[in-house]
């Protein structure tokens, strides 16, 4: 069966690329135009993968971005301008998972598109029911939910149980920018890219870590970060 993705960009000429594109390579593609065309979408099938223009007319892309991931863990790429990092970085920290600068060559995001669906068919699998339990929190690998020491249930993005699993799963060691890059997609990071940073930043926030004098999760000077939490591991 084939796997569907909800395309949405005010560009004609690329609608019709990634339509044709993608469908090439073996994906159902749907391509609208707007914030309304995507919500008909959505309420009418179900997808794998939303890709998203920030600059939209009418509802931005950012405020789309907000509105999907409080609605539901689809996977989200983002398309961005070549300059907005700034927007680029408010897309990650609403819960995108991961971005592509425009112009983009199709082959490029075809790389990141089934990045992004393969780690999400990987934490879909039948994993066995463990759990890592660290500073109170509990991190459940076979649900993928992070549980508070009362209980609530805090909600994580694809990107953000992906980091947080292989910080707590090498717990006390130093992990590097590019190695946690490749966690979230697949590739190193650029010197400029902050995909990492803003994922932590977010990580800190749902642990309740102060990002001024972090004790969960700390930044190694020129090195990376490390989870500095004792972990037990439960079966």
């Amino acid at each position: 069966m084939s796997q569907r993705i909800l395309v949405v960009d005010d560009d004609e000429q690329l609608r019709a690329l990634l339509r044709a594109y993608l469908g090439d390579q073996g994906f159902e593609v749907v391509a609208v135009d707007d914030g309304a065309a995507m919500r008909r979408a959505l309420e009418g099938a179900a997808f794998d993968l939303v890709i998203l223009d920030l600059m939209l007319p009418g509802e931005d892309g950012l405020t789309l971005c907000r509105e999907l991931r409080a609605r539901s863990r689809i996977p989200l790429l983002m398309l961005t301008a070549r300059g907005d990092e700034l927007d680029r970085i408010i897309g990650l920290e609403m819960g995108a998972d991961d971005y592509l600068p425009k112009p983009f060559h199709p082959r490029e995001l075809l790389a990141r598109i089934r990045s992004i669906l393969r780690r999400v068919q990987d934490l879909g699998g039948e994993a066995p029911a463990r759990a890592l339990v660290f500073a109170g929190w509990t991190l459940d690998l076979g649900r993928r939910h992070l549980v508070a020491a009362d209980g609530v249930a805090v909600s994580l993005s694809t990107g953000e149980f992906r980091l947080l699993q292989a910080l707590v799963e090498n717990a006390n060691r130093v992990m590097s920018r590019d190695r946690l890059m490749d966690v979230l997609s697949g590739r190193e990071a650029g010197p400029f890219d902050r995909s990492v940073d803003v994922m932590i930043s977010r990580l800190r926030r749902r642990l309740g870590d102060d990002g001024r004098e972090p004790e969960i999760i700390k930044t190694v000077r020129n090195e990376g970060y490390v989870l500095t939490a004792k972990v037990e591991r439960r079966r």
